[in-house]
């Protein structure tokens, strides 16, 4: 037998090194999931909750059943958005049942497991990723055309067990106006190719801003990017949400349901075309 050299794609030998594993986990038996998407991002702030939020509301709205699984459990606003309280999330003796919004949308938080909103979680990486797991494996969904999961920033602990352990069909990397767009698409990007995971597209959000006296478009942090990047990553352009206050007052009342715009329109439709049921 030759040396090896640590190179499987010239290799026939068939050794354990070379073989895959399969670390996704089932869901909770009697939980119906069919297609799962993460929303992510090199970097925290750029509003990857909200685009969550609204694609939920969205496909809501296209008559499909919604699901969000909340995986940024130190920093959880999904609950905030939707005007979901804590301690709304019961059990019984087969697992955890997701709380649903006003409009029918299940809904798992860590926000909705403690006694506050305010409550922090000061827990270690280890618990954290196995949280999230968790939210798949114990949480019994209901019937769900489509799972939303909100991931945390970067590309530590939560996102690598979110996309290892679900079947994730497909991620949309959400990112800002400003020149560290490329780096924080890059990373995300990166990611997804090393885990297998398919890019469905961009969102720019903090795009623009429409003054409400003269009408006029301001671009508050410069000229966007996000369409020469998503050129040379091959990346569909799925939505630019701009700067708009009616959005915002809305999520702090946590009436996110109600809005009214048609921001990422194209991003819902184009989701349902590219994974249909």
């Amino acid at each position: 037998m030759s040396e090896c050299t640590h190179d499987c794609s010239t290799c026939g030998a068939d050794c354990p090194s070379k073989k895959k594993t399969d670390l996704r986990e089932a869901s909770h038996a009697l939980s119906h999931i069919k297609h799962v998407i993460g929303v992510v991002s090199g970097k925290g702030g750029v509003g990857k909750s909200l685009v969550s939020s609204m694609l939920a509301v969205l496909l809501s709205r296209m008559g499909h059943k919604v699901a969000i699984l909340d995986a940024d459990i130190t920093g959880p606003s999904i609950p905030k958005a939707f005007g979901l309280k804590p301690g709304s999330i019961y059990g019984d003796e087969n697992g955890m049942i997701p709380c649903k919004t006003k409009t029918g949308i299940e809904t798992m938080s860590l926000n909705l497991l403690v006694d506050s909103e305010t409550t922090p979680v000061v827990w270690r990486g280890s618990i954290i990723s196995g949280t999230v797991k968790q939210f798949w494996t114990d949480v019994i969904w209901d019937d769900v055309d489509y799972m939303i999961v909100d991931c945390p920033p970067g590309t530590g602990d939560v996102p690598l067990t979110i996309f290892q352990s679900l079947p994730v069909d497909g991620i949309v990397i959400v990112s800002s106006p400003q020149e560290l767009v490329s780096m924080i698409v890059s990373k995300a990007a990166n990611m997804a190719n090393m885990m297998n995971i398919p890019v469905l597209g961009l969102v720019e959000n903090m795009s623009y801003f429409v003054c409400p006296d003269c009408g006029k478009r301001h671009e508050l942090y410069g000229k966007s990017h996000v369409d020469e990047v998503a050129k040379d990553f091959g990346y569909e352009v799925l939505g630019k949400i701009p700067f708009d206050s009616r959005l915002t007052a809305l999520c702090d009342r946590g009436m996110i349901e109600l809005m009214d715009n048609d921001y990422l329109d194209t991003a819902a439709e184009y989701i349902v075309n590219k994974l249909p049921i």
